[in-house]
């Protein structure tokens, strides 16, 4: 269509931009100093590198907010509810994930080269999940409305919210593009760095459609759609920053790889089991008819009739009661057993590669925390 040239125009735009370094508008923010006098605070490191973040992306808002201002009495709309999404909630994993690998490569000294990379995958999220909202046809995103719903009920109007949602979710596509493109990448890796932004993105559009069509190979649709913009591309980035040999970066790789997968398995048994103080809602992915690992699992390893009646009782099914989602999950204990098996085995992996890999100490425990982090949900 002619919206798709047009994007993809803007794309090559910016690419072609980018051989000469744009101008950073934003504000460098301090360093993150918890790591650098050779006794880590890993929860000290991880907060601050979420405030530094937090506060890059709030100026950058406040910039964009300027500017749009300038476009059109109504074009500050969009931008809003661009950063109110992108601010509200998040632990910003992503960043994290960068910082540690650069860390790791890098060695001792100050991550704030990585802020901005950090920020851009932030607001390649958003895009994503504006837009995986909608698709969902899902109404709530981090405790607050989704964006299209926003703009349903503000306009009174379905069509008109869901087209203003999907231009919010391309226009957050534009501020992580804009935003990656102002990041401190080493002259010589610039190209490695738009070739990895550009397959996360190729990656995580793939995923999504074997999602929305409940493709039987569940595992390779997480590690298509989530780690791929989760682990293994943010780790890419971060050793692509610190100037990574092959070495390092295929170590970045054994890491990232499996925990990407696992992450999204966690993810899989707390939307399936996990109680309403910690998903909001018991069984939402039962509820909305989800292919995940536990239901691809349950069907694997075969079935009773009455487990089968007690799923369909919930499966795609909003409104279905606590205590039928509490049945269907007494029905899938099996598949949660195997799922986590195999969550076990994913995350053992993942650790293996740290102990092979010739990151100093440091560094090592540093991607150990993460691994947790992003493994074990109850943080």
């Amino acid at each position: 269509s002619r919206w798709s040239a047009f994007r993809c125009s803007i794309v090559v735009l910016i690419a072609l931009l980018a051989r000469q370094r744009p101008a950073v508008y934003v504000a460098r923010n301090k360093d993150s100093q918890s790591v650098t006098q050779g006794q880590i605070n890993l929860d000290a490191w991880m907060s601050e590198i979420r405030a530094n973040v937090d506060e890059l992306l709030g100026a950058f808002f406040e910039s964009k907010l300027r500017e749009a201002d300038e476009l059109s009495p109504l074009a500050s709309e969009l931008v809003t509810e661009v950063r109110d999404l992108t601010m509200r909630g998040g632990k910003r994993l992503r960043p994290i994930v960068v910082a540690a690998a650069y860390r790791a490569v890098n060695g001792p000294g100050s991550v704030r080269a990585t802020f901005e990379v950090g920020a851009a995958l932030e607001l390649l999220q958003t895009y994503l999940l504006i837009h995986d909202d909608w698709m969902d046809e899902d109404d709530e995103r981090r405790g607050g409305p989704a964006v299209h719903f926003v703009f349903r009920q503000r306009h009174g109007n379905p069509h008109l919210g869901a087209s203003l949602g999907v231009l919010a979710g391309d226009l957050a596509s534009t501020f992580s593009w804009e935003l990656f493109w102002s990041s401190e990448f080493p002259e010589q890796r610039r190209d490695d760095a738009l070739a990895s932004f550009v397959r996360i993105q190729k990656e995580v559009f793939a995923g999504q459609q074997l999602d929305l069509m409940a493709a039987d190979d569940v595992e390779r649709m997480h590690d298509l759609k989530t780690g791929s913009y989760t682990t293994r591309g943010p780790a890419e980035l971060g050793g692509i920053v610190a100037g990574g040999g092959e070495r390092a970066m295929q170590s970045l790789r054994d890491w990232s790889s499996p925990l990407g997968i696992a992450f999204q398995l966690r993810d899989d048994l707390l939307s399936t089991f996990g109680t309403a103080q910690q998903t909001g809602k018991p069984g939402d992915d039962l509820r909305h008819g989800k292919n995940n690992a536990v239901v691809a699992a349950f069907h694997r390893l075969g079935s009773t009739e009455a487990g089968r009646a007690a799923l369909a009782e919930v499966w795609g099914r909003p409104e279905a009661t606590d205590e039928q989602v509490e049945h269907a999950a007494a029905a899938l204990s099996e598949a949660r057993r195997d799922v986590e098996r195999r969550l076990e085995f994913l995350v053992d992996e993942a650790r293996s590669a740290i102990a092979a890999s010739a990151f100093d100490g440091d560094a090592k425990a540093m991607l150990e925390e993460v691994t947790s982090r992003l493994t074990d949900r109850g943080h």
